[in-house]
């Protein structure tokens, strides 16, 4: 899957060979296991914890039956989606505090993962619990892997929220570009990021402390 950042005045500055699509490092395969099965256990977990859980009503519309909530716990989200006709839980995705980072930066990003059942996807609902995360004001970054369904929503997302790229390592974040050449892409140390609603790039290079 390609991924290439939406125009913006610093992408015009670039050369042209910058530019190019590039690939992200996709190497899960959500086929290979049957995600129906480790959900149930997650939904007992759900049910569980009663009151600790909040309503979630997003803006994009699904299917009435489908019940979304979250609760937070030690700086963590978990966005939980529940058919409540089934008695099923559709997915979950949990915004996770990534060790990784500094303090400084630990303040304001979080790195999503999520896992839905194949019969519920392509529904837009993960997309629809990112974008609830972004127009909170959460910046978002990926982890040094993507699935092909995790690569395509990033790729979508980055159409309305600014995107960029960083090298992580040794707690510091360094800024690498809105595009980055194939070779840097393949290392390990470079992650995405979508910043959310309220960001500006200049602000989060001060606020993570991004060099």
């Amino acid at each position: 899957m390609a991924f290439v950042l939406r125009p913006s005045p610093f992408v015009d500055a670039l050369p042209a060979w910058a530019l190019r699509p590039v690939e992200l490092r996709i190497d899960v395969d959500p086929k290979k296991g049957r995600p129906a099965e480790p959900l149930t256990p997650v939904y007992e977990r759900m049910r569980a914890l009663g009151d600790r859980l909040q309503d979630l009503h997003l803006p994009d519309p699904h299917d009435p039956d489908l019940r979304v909530r979250y609760r937070e716990a030690d700086g963590e989200l978990y966005v939980y989606v529940e058919d409540v006709r089934c008695e099923r839980l559709v997915g979950y995705t949990v915004f996770n505090r990534l060790i990784e980072l500094g303090r400084r930066a630990d303040r304001h990003v979080r790195a999503p993962h999520s896992q839905y059942d194949p019969a519920y996807q392509r529904r837009g609902l993960a997309t629809a619990v990112y974008r609830w995360a972004l127009g909170s004001g959460i910046c978002l970054m990926s982890g040094a892997r993507q699935s092909p369904g995790a690569n395509a929503l990033w790729h979508k997302l980055a159409d309305r929220y600014e995107a960029g790229f960083v090298d992580l390592r040794e707690k510091v974040l360094t800024y690498l570009g809105p595009s980055i050449d194939d070779a840097t892409l393949g290392a390990l140390h470079t992650r995405m990021f979508l910043l959310g609603n309220g960001w500006t790039l200049e602000r989060f290079k001060r606020e993570a402390q991004m060099r």
